[in-house]
């Protein structure tokens, strides 16, 4: 086809990638600081005095400061707003402005985030973000090799994900994977206990269609229409059942918009009738610069390639701080059993005699009577680390002692990330951890008690701790 029929198949990935950008930057107005601030968990200025520039560029290695975060967020919610209208896609050089400023600003974010940005799909939307910067203007169709470049990228996605659940969890070959899945993902919703409850052939149907269209769909990327077509759409299908499966961040919204540049405007136009304006064809400049982009990925697609071959294949890893074609996964494992750690305050004199009270977080399993949320495409990072810090009971994080301290201090800021303080009026005396074994009730079950978990405690976590306890630690933490 020729590359104006592709003219609709841009104009949806930009909205899309213009959305995704968007819920990223709202979630670092909403959570930033109070993780990453100057007084948050893991503060990016005691961050960026260890460790280079040239290893992780920001702009917060010249203003690691709350007043230069917050006016970076908010700018990237305004940047985001104005590509997601199209205002700026008049011309090629306005539309690359605002798509390089959103890159330079969410890079800067990611690169001093430490553990609560060491997420893969962080280095995905990057990714997309940065190749948006040669998309063109409105008026000129879409210049084939960048098509293909957005379409090389969701390849890596997809095709990393099947090799590393083959190479790893033996469950991805006994086809039993999904009777585990549902129940120990990092952040359940509401139907998760419904998927959860399939039946085995189900649970194995999913599986099968998971390494289909994980393994031999992504092939069809670059085939002509309407065989690419079709592997598009069936990627955009296996994601919506993610998403409606569980809560995995923008994972899978990123992965839809990536799926968008497979598509034709012959299909897209019952979608979305949208009438192409007059095109004309783009200047030597952005076709030589386009061409030079291109020689550029496939010399730095190299790594990711030789990897994905590799017997010791890794998943979600950048080869350079600038997150720029890296190698992606997902669950290469799964957990059999669901462990959570809950945190429980009390304001009684001593810890013995106390009647103990539970914080909530907003997204992941604490009382067991609580539905799963939907929180996806949204992004909860204090309760996917929750998640992770559950895997390794002996190991108490550094974010998670400041976590502590925060509570005992009733910082306001700490608390606006939980879903529910239980002391609204002064903080707690004590803060425990208790480490739970959770697992979804049966049918029956949910019918005669109502909870959709049960809960089995397994072992203290933190001892019951005092602010006066930890103060001299947390000093030296913060110095």
């Amino acid at each position: 086809m020729h590359p104006s029929g592709y003219w609709i198949t841009r104009w949806l990935f930009e909205r899309g990638v213009a959305l995704t950008y968007l819920i990223a930057f709202v979630c670092v107005v909403n959570q930033f600081i109070p993780l990453l601030g100057e007084r948050g968990l893991l503060p990016v200025p005691a961050f960026v005095r260890r460790i280079r520039f040239r290893n992780s560029p920001s702009f917060f290695f010249y203003l690691p400061n709350d007043r230069a975060f917050r006016i970076c967020g908010w700018a990237g919610v305004a940047l985001s707003a104005v590509a997601l209208s199209g205002i700026a896609d008049a011309h090629w050089w306005s539309s690359a402005l605002i798509w390089a400023l959103l890159w330079a600003l969410y890079i800067s974010f990611v690169n001093v985030g430490q553990t609560f940005y060491a997420f893969g799909w962080e280095s995905i939307l990057l990714e997309t973000g940065f190749f948006a910067i040669f998309a063109g203007s409105s008026h000129t169709p879409p210049q084939f090799i960048v098509i293909c470049i957005w379409r090389w990228i969701l390849f890596r996605v997809m095709f990393g994900a099947g090799l590393i659940k083959l190479r790893g969890d033996p469950c991805w070959k006994k086809l039993t994977c999904l009777d585990y899945h549902f129940e120990t993902q990092p952040i359940p919703n509401g139907l998760s206990w419904r998927f959860h409850w399939l039946p085995s052939w189900a649970h194995k149907s999913g599986v099968l269609f998971n390494h289909v269209v994980e393994l031999v769909v992504p092939f069809g990327y670059f085939a002509p229409q309407p065989v690419a077509n079709i592997a598009g759409l069936l990627t955009i299908l296996f994601q919506i059942i993610l998403m409606l499966s569980g809560n995995l961040s923008w994972l899978n919204l990123v992965t839809i918009v990536l799926a968008i540049p497979t598509l034709d405007g012959r299909l897209l136009r019952h979608i979305a009738p949208i009438a192409t304006p007059p095109l004309h064809a783009p200047g030597p400049v952005q076709q030589m610069i386009v061409l030079t982009v291109a020689a550029v990925v496939v010399a730095m697609s190299i790594k990711p390639v030789l990897n994905m071959v590799s017997a010791g294949q890794i998943m979600n890893f950048s080869y350079n701080p600038l997150h720029l074609v890296g190698t992606y996964g997902a669950f290469g494992g799964i957990t059999r059993a669901r462990y959570e750690i809950v945190v429980e305050g009390t304001a009684g004199p001593s810890p013995a005699a106390s009647a103990w009270k539970e914080y909530e977080f907003r997204g992941k399993p604490g009382n067991p009577f609580r539905r799963g949320p939907q929180i996806a495409p949204y992004h909860l990072r204090l309760d996917w680390l929750m998640w992770f810090a559950a895997m390794r009971p002996d190991e108490v994080p550094l974010w998670f002692a400041r976590f502590v301290t925060k509570l005992l201090e009733g910082d306001q800021a700490t608390l606006s990330l939980l879903k529910k303080n239980p002391f609204p009026d002064t903080p707690p005396r004590y803060v425990r951890a208790l480490f739970y074994e959770y697992r979804f009730t049966t049918p029956a079950e949910r019918r005669a008690s109502g909870k959709w978990w049960d809960r089995t405690l397994v072992a203290t976590y933190i001892q019951p701790t005092a602010l006066r306890a930890i103060r001299p630690e947390y000093e030296a933490i913060r110095r």
